[in-house]
């Protein structure tokens, strides 16, 4: 199946693209198009305008701040932070995510920001950066804003852009405290959704104790979810046996999962308990030496 007829826009700056965007309430934003162009053709999305923002310079990076955190623009490829030297040690949440996301050819083209605005509850980066406390940098002619990426996804692939807005960018605060992190994935196949999926972030201080936490989970509700009250339990504890305990059964708590052929509604929830535990474990020996 073939894409509706549309108009092709290709602007070379970012105001260009703004002003095109403000003039049809129509329109789709082309960065990576690894979600868009197979829903272009399957003809689920139907945009009178396509504004193609890959010749715009000044937007494919990703590089830390002055206090520590991470920036990343609109046109930073999955690849890019695979191999950044930037992730494993400042960011290791997001460097453990970088490598699940898909497969080599989907991660060669498709960018973080364009996985966050396709909201799709089976996505991994939305997780990882629920976990970080991360947020969007959207900006249209009326100036920018910044969107926590937990409030962000309304719905199955439906964000909370306005129809005039570009997601330019995304953000990850600078950690407090030494912070530690992982993704877990349980995927059939390499490049297959996840079956479910869990982003974990913490930071701990010198005397073993969580000050920030942050768990999000991928592929069990109909958007990604973040384990608040295990976010809670965490914080002000130290990562003993019954604290991870009780953290994995609330993250378990939270699932929404549906059986199909991946797996029954329960085995998706041993798994996200299953996870959880792994995950915190892993930092216990480092925290506790």
């Amino acid at each position: 199946m073939y894409p509706p007829r549309f108009r092709y826009e290709a602007p070379r700056t970012l105001d260009e693209a703004l002003t095109l965007l403000a003039g049809n309430d129509e329109s789709k934003v082309l960065a990576g198009g690894q979600s868009l162009v197979p829903l272009l053709k399957l003809r689920f999305a139907q945009p009178e305008l396509l504004v193609d923002i890959n010749n715009i310079p000044g937007l494919a990076y990703h590089r830390e701040t002055a206090e520590g955190g991470l920036e990343i623009g609109a046109l930073c490829r999955h690849i890019d932070l695979e191999r950044s030297a930037l992730l494993p040690g400042r960011h290791p949440t997001l460097a453990a995510c970088a490598p699940l996301v898909a497969d080599p050819i989907v991660r060669s083209r498709g960018t973080l920001v364009g996985s966050l605005c396709h909201s799709d509850p089976q996505g991994d980066w939305a997780a990882a950066m629920i976990a970080l406390g991360g947020e969007v940098v959207a900006r249209s002619v009326r100036g920018e804003r910044r969107i926590p990426v937990a409030e962000f996804s309304v719905g199955p692939f439906q964000n909370s852009l306005e129809h005039d807005e570009i997601a330019v960018g995304a953000r990850v605060p600078a950690p407090r405290d030494t912070r530690y992190g992982t993704f877990l994935k349980l995927e059939r196949r390499v490049g297959d959704f996840a079956t479910a999926g869990i982003a974990v972030a913490l930071e701990i201080a010198n005397d073993g104790r969580v000050t920030r936490a942050g768990i999000a989970l991928t592929g069990v509700g109909a958007t990604t979810l973040a384990a608040t009250d295990a976010v809670e339990a965490l914080v002000g504890a130290r990562l003993e046996p019954v604290v991870i305990e009780r953290a994995a059964e609330l993250t378990a708590g939270i699932a929404r999962p549906k059986s199909d052929h991946r797996g029954s509604a329960g085995f998706k929830r041993q798994v996200v308990a299953s996870f959880t535990r792994r995950a915190l474990s892993l930092f216990a020996p480092a925290v506790a030496a």
